[in-house]
């Protein structure tokens, strides 16, 4: 995503998704996510409510970040792994590599999965997030088995790595000094062990 080259009356020279984030995450903290507003958002972004909605559509959009840049990623990856490793190592893999973070966005990710596990007015929306990233995970396993994606395997499939993934990040969010890729990585073992069940 470019950034605005040019000053426009005290805006800041740049404004990306990482600046109006982290604006928002800090109001966020101080009073809640129902009590901040748009307007407060943009105002501590240094800039107008039209544009912090050129990056985010809603108040809901902004905890989940760049999200659909990483469903796109997440579908990239899927696409590239080999075709004759074991279905669900290609999925174990695809998660773990859609969660990677870099050492410097830990402390904000934990503070943006905090706010979108346990904030009430964000459930219906993270409803649709969540089936977009199952649906990523279901079309890749529908082409794997010859069937399609709303057939049982392939949903049930979305939806025991959700589970998996979600479960690995609540135990994250609980224990401060715990790994991620550990957590996530032995949480997905459940789904090798569903798929190679008798």
């Amino acid at each position: 995503m470019t950034s605005p080259s040019a000053h426009q009356r005290g805006r800041p020279p740049t404004t990306d998704h990482s600046a109006i984030e982290q604006a928002a995450f800090r109001l966020f903290g101080e009073r809640g996510f129902e009590e901040t507003t748009v307007d407060a958002i943009a105002e501590a972004a240094g800039i107008g409510r039209r544009t912090l909605f050129r990056y985010y559509p809603s108040k809901n959009d902004i905890p989940w970040g760049q999200f659909e840049a990483g469903l796109v990623r997440l579908h990239a990856h899927l696409a590239a792994s080999p075709p004759d490793i074991p279905l669900y190592e290609a999925v174990h893999r695809a998660i773990l590599d859609f969660n990677h973070l870099d050492e410097a966005a830990i402390p904000q990710h934990r503070q943006r999965m905090r706010l979108l596990l346990t904030t009430p007015a964000l459930q219906a929306h993270s409803a649709l997030k969540y089936a977009a990233w199952r649906n990523v995970i279901a079309e890749y396993v529908a082409g794997r088995c010859g069937t399609t994606a709303d057939a049982l395997l392939p949903r049930t499939i979305g939806h025991v790595s959700l589970a998996l993934a979600l479960s690995a990040y609540e135990q994250w969010l609980e224990e401060e000094d715990s790994s991620l890729p550990r957590l996530l990585d032995s949480s997905l073992s459940g789904l090798r062990r569903y798929l190679t069940r008798p």
